[in-house]
């Protein structure tokens, strides 16, 4: 049988689930049906938001399903309905047994990560915040514990030095679109082999937790290393960004900034770690536990996003603050 043959619902929400959905479907596979997150609020007018799975699948014409809760008799029942023979889960959220076990081939899930490194809601970040230099995608069959399932498929990718989660994310969604048509075929004509997580635990492939970035977790802290810094901003970087707090040493005043992307000086100068040096025109530099950090763009709490050369022109004070 080939995969073009299946009945296949396919289950995400964000842009990263759309590259998967759409080569399936430029493929020629019969997806009967998407399953999305519900319509939300969002922005200053707090207009309904249809999430980028919803609108690509309305675009081609494909019945979507927005279920509040998974587990409802009633969403229960409009799947069955579906006669899916395989589910395919890309970014979406934690299925119950009677959702992911209703197909004859079962549903996989296709993780941003090469398990069982990084399990948990935040793979691409946590890769980038610990210094990774490669990361990767992997299919898996979906059972009880999260992110434990066999694993079917993976493929690497390498992680610059200066790659941001956003290059890392668009990097792995183009990758994983292919390990998903890969998956989809070898599950539908029978080729496919099953490699326990156990089996590559045991072998030394140590799990690494990934967990929700909070907002706690953006803050930086001066008194770290330079390369660490940098690591926390480029695994922060656009969404949801790493952050500092500025206090004006002569009158108290805080306020915060994003930061999108730092350097790591050749200065090795000594200072206390917080410490901002300004020429007030074409450079901001924040002290480390070891070199200087140069930081190339900001954003003030309440201003746009800005090059450092534009934020000194309206900041020319800046050498007045330091960074906690």
């Amino acid at each position: 049988m080939s995969g073009k043959d299946l009945r296949i619902v396919f289950m995400g929400t964000p842009d990263f689930a759309v590259a998967s959905l759409k080569v399936l479907v430029e493929g020629g596979y019969n997806i009967v049906g998407v399953i999305t997150a519900p319509d939300k609020p969002a922005g200053r007018g707090q207009q309904m938001n249809e999430t980028a799975v919803k609108k690509y699948a309305l675009s081609k014409g494909i019945p979507v399903l927005q279920p509040e809760k998974l587990k409802s008799h009633e969403f229960v029942a409009e799947l069955q309905e579906l006669q899916a023979d395989l589910q395919v889960v890309v970014a979406f959220r934690m299925l119950p047994e009677v959702v992911w076990d209703m197909p004859r081939l079962g549903t996989f899930n296709l993780h941003a990560s090469l398990l069982p490194k990084y399990r948990g809601a935040a793979p691409l970040n946590w890769a980038v915040i610990n210094g990774e230099t490669e990361s990767g995608v992997t299919s898996f069959k979906l059972q009880h514990e999260i992110d434990t399932g066999n694993i079917m498929f993976q493929e690497k990718v390498a992680i610059g030095p200066d790659d941001t989660v956003e290059i890392l994310h668009d990097k792995l969604m183009e990758v994983g679109a292919g390990v998903v048509v890969k998956t989809v075929d070898a599950l539908a004509d029978g080729t496919v082999s099953f490699v326990p997580q156990d089996e590559l635990i045991s072998k030394g492939f140590q799990p690494t937790p990934a967990p929700k970035i909070f907002k706690e977790t953006c803050l930086v802290n001066w008194d770290q290393d330079a390369q660490a810094i940098k690591n926390l901003v480029r695994g922060l970087s656009p969404y949801p960004s790493a952050w500092t707090r500025l206090i004006n040493t002569s009158t108290g005043i805080e306020t915060t900034a994003k930061l999108f992307s730092v350097e790591i000086s050749d200065d090795l100068s000594e200072a206390q770690t917080g410490t901002i040096c300004s020429d007030g025109k074409n450079f901001m530099k924040v002290k480390s536990s070891t070199n200087w950090v140069l930081v190339n763009e900001l954003q003030l709490a309440g201003k746009k996003r800005m090059g450092i050369q534009e934020f000194l022109r309206g900041f020319q004070q800046i050498g007045n603050f330091k960074a906690e």
